[in-house]
């Protein structure tokens, strides 16, 4: 084989590689999502209790919305994103972060947290699991975080509700 040949399989090979880790058509292209509040059963959404919410912040993106814990009337604890909007990227999840705020990466790699799992859209109203075993005594914010490099995209602080 010679020189050029070479050098285009190399190319190639490095493209895709490049495209798999950035995958850049996602600064182009939005995931939108619009989930309702899950309900119990056959029972109305109307029969929850707000736990916490708080407003999100920039991170490393551009990020707005309101992140809601409720509890159902069967006792489930759902968190709910509403009016939300950040940047799209690759193996973005939502965590709950052991911390006030989290206002750069390194207080969530330093935090304990908790993967609720990947971001369903990067726009819209959208529902996730919150598991039993989160404390929300401990686990005070919830930040829109990229595994794939270590970036957090942005924050929402929890505040209570009595």
């Amino acid at each position: 084989m010679n020189r050029r040949m070479l050098f285009i399989i190399a190319a190639l090979i490095v493209l895709a590689a490049g495209w798999y880790l950035f995958r850049p058509e996602r600064l182009f292209v939005n995931a939108r999502v619009n989930e309702e509040l899950p309900a119990p059963g056959n029972a109305k959404a109307a029969s929850t209790a707000t736990l916490a919410d708080g407003q999100f912040h920039d991170g490393a993106h551009k990020t707005m919305g309101t992140a809601t814990i409720h509890r159902l009337s069967d006792g489930k604890r759902v968190l709910r994103l509403t009016n939300f909007e950040t940047s799209n990227g690759p193996d973005v999840h939502v965590y709950a972060v052991a911390a006030e705020d989290a206002k750069d990466n390194d207080t969530v790699t330093r935090a304990e947290f908790v993967d609720l799992g990947s971001l369903k859209g990067n726009i819209g109203d959208q529902n996730y699991d919150l598991p039993e075993a989160v404390d929300l005594s401990k686990y005070k914010a919830v930040t829109i975080w990229c595994k794939r490099f270590s970036v957090n995209f942005g924050t929402a602080p929890l505040m209570p509700h009595s």
